[in-house]
């Protein structure tokens, strides 16, 4: 795995995180117990930072960045990723807060500033635009990003089961 310090910071890896020997993973980025990075991710939490909550799983050549402090925004925006999220592949996260039980469809971009209340889907290819506040318990689809619908109990139920997946394919991957 690529862990690369940015200035004099560190990735720091929680028990039992795996990431993969593809991704590249830079600076002030704190990941999760059971939490899953796979192939052609890149973090860089060079001018922000990033965290990823237990149990996440970031897939296949997704991108997770930040935006640095400015005037206009003191604390600039940090990428912070709850518990049991599922990020699809290709997906990009910039900036934004997801809480826990998210589940972020393959291509979706989610920008500076969004927040992503608890058990939300994200449809593939979504667009959320900077400062867009998703509700709990909704689908989210298009570009830009609208409300679809409530989920459904079994759509809940898919984002737990997601997260436990890939928790259990990650000790796979780590012979355990």
């Amino acid at each position: 795995m690529s862990l690369r310090p940015y200035l004099k910071t560190f990735p720091e890896l929680a028990e039992g995180a795996y990431v993969d020997p593809d991704a590249v993973i830079c600076g002030d980025v704190k990941i999760g117990a059971r939490a899953s990075i796979w192939p052609l991710v890149a973090a860089r939490g060079d001018v922000n930072h990033i965290r990823i909550g237990d149990e996440s799983n970031i897939q296949d050549g997704s991108i997770l960045h930040v935006t640095r402090r400015s005037e206009r925004h003191p604390d600039g925006f940090p990428l912070l990723i709850g518990a049991r999220v599922t990020v699809g592949h290709k997906a990009m996260l910039h900036g934004c807060i997801l809480h826990d039980e998210c589940f972020i469809g393959m291509g979706a971009i989610v920008m500076d500033g969004a927040v992503v209340e608890t058990r939300v889907m994200v449809g593939g290819g979504a667009l959320v635009p900077p400062g867009m506040r998703l509700e709990s318990g909704f689908l989210y689809i298009g570009s830009p990003a609208r409300k679809a619908r409530a989920l459904k109990p079994e759509e809940h139920d898919m984002i737990v089961k997601s997260a436990a997946n890939y928790v259990r394919l990650a000790k796979e991957y780590q012979g355990s």
